[in-house]
């Protein structure tokens, strides 16, 4: 099951009272989804979701993993120069959520730092946050059965009753679906339908959905790995070892722009080619 397209959907559908949990805003107006395109990956669009209050953007991204090809401290600074790039007039709030525990001192970090660059970003590491600030909002309880707490199962057992307490009958079938799969990182299963009917959760229309997406992008990673497993084969064959730099900006690209390397490369003769077309695909973008 997909947690990062459950915390998009909780964002994108409750838009306002993410901006409020993580502004520390009382007060949101004018609050929009932004569908924006960001070409080239790393981009996740799975994972991430930005919103734009007024002349703010907020840049909200979950992570399971602090695992990242580049490193996710880059990845924040990509994000913002691409964002600036198209929303130059905004101001730009970005908050890299991590859901699960790691020692990783990824985690651990809050700006980018290179020879001539700083980049600063906020993170939050659920496993430390109060659970009462997000027992405030019906929209965040799938995220307090991460929160910090000397009694787990006491937790869940608190969101479980919370959910209960919801008055619409599908928004309750809805947060009991993501509070379900968000608990799947932390409590066994067996504990989660002690707790929450299962039949809630399939019942729900998120379920399906993330269900669905889920499916769709596992697909679609796996399209994108085995085009590039092909084209890294292909270069190695043709021109021997690889430079390691060349080699990660190929593991970079999206699957549209390998699968248009893989018809360029019938017209390279040496690696100086690959590069070259590497550098004009950079600039381009």
């Amino acid at each position: 099951m997909s947690y990062d397209n459950t915390c998009k959907y909780l964002a994108e559908t409750y838009p306002a009272e993410f901006a409020k949990w993580l502004l520390s805003s009382d007060t949101v107006d004018n609050i929009q989804v932004l569908k924006t395109e960001l070409t080239l990956e790393p981009i996740r669009a799975d994972s991430v979701t930005f919103l734009q209050i007024a002349n703010q953007i907020l840049h909200i991204e979950f992570q399971t993993t602090s695992q990242s090809t580049p490193p996710l401290d880059f990845r924040m600074l990509d994000y913002y120069t691409r964002l600036k790039r198209q929303y130059f007039w905004c101001e730009i709030h970005q908050v890299l959520i991590f859901l699960q525990p790691t020692s990783s001192d990824i985690v651990y970090k809050t700006q980018y730092t290179d020879s001539n660059t700083i980049h600063k970003y906020r993170v939050i590491r659920l496993w430390e946050e109060e659970p009462a600030t997000l027992f405030a909002n019906p929209a965040l309880l799938p995220l307090a059965t991460l929160a910090k707490t000397n009694s787990p199962q006491g937790l869940l057992t608190q969101v479980a009753a919370a959910v209960d307490m919801i008055e619409e009958t599908d928004e309750r079938q809805n947060i009991s679906a993501c509070v379900q799969i968000l608990a799947g990182l932390r409590f066994e299963k067996n504990l989660i339908t002690q707790l929450f009917s299962e039949e809630i959760m399939q019942e729900s229309v998120i379920y399906q959905d993330i269900l669905q997406k889920g499916l769709q992008q596992g697909e679609a990673r796996g399209k994108r790995q085995e085009a590039l497993g092909l084209i890294l084969r292909q270069l190695k064959r043709r021109f021997g070892v690889i430079e390691p730099q060349t080699e990660q900006q190929i593991q970079t690209l999206s699957i549209t722009q390998l699968e248009d390397l893989a018809e360029a490369l019938l017209d390279f003769t040496s690696q100086n080619d690959l590069v070259n077309y590497l550098a004009n695909l950079s600039e381009s973008s």
